[in-house]
């Protein structure tokens, strides 16, 4: 049976630049039909340009997503909130009404990259994390469920 209203899921990292927006990336890609994907941060940052170029080898375009501040959509009423870092779960608000909020943590691939003597050895760390988070937004809204 097919909900016709979509899941609203928000992805909450410190910063709203790599893996939160990556985690968006693919949920709008591979999930559109059922979820409703949003990305922000504790802080804003910026888009990682990394981030953008390992996405669009995998065939997601978030070059047109921007970095935002969890006080920008405050007037939206998620189902789900996923922390994708340590930082924003520690530092995660607590959220109005019927909002759960999961963690579902993820290296950080700008500092394991930090000590990359080239691009493409940097690269690899945003792959790699690239493809857990797909993994896990292929197992979404099911997982959510085990999570809680």
């Amino acid at each position: 049976m097919q909900n016709p209203e979509k899941m609203k899921i928000l992805f909450l990292c410190t910063g709203n630049s790599c893996r939160s927006q990556m985690a968006e990336g693919w949920a709008r890609h591979l999930k559109g039909d059922v979820i409703e994907a949003y990305s922000a941060g504790i802080e804003t940052h910026g888009l990682n340009p990394l981030a953008v170029k390992v996405m669009n080898e995998a065939g997601v375009d978030i070059a047109g997503h921007h970095s935002k501040n969890l006080s920008d959509l405050a007037d939206v009423q998620f189902d789900y909130v996923i922390t994708v870092c340590d930082n924003a779960h520690e530092s995660c608000p607590i959220f109005p009404g019927k909002t759960k909020v999961v963690h579902a943590g993820f290296d950080d691939p700008p500092r394991l990259a930090k000590d990359a003597i080239s691009e493409a050895e940097a690269l690899a760390h945003y792959r790699r994390v690239r493809d857990e988070i797909r993994a896990f937004v292929e197992s979404l809204p099911e997982k959510l469920e085990i999570m809680e």
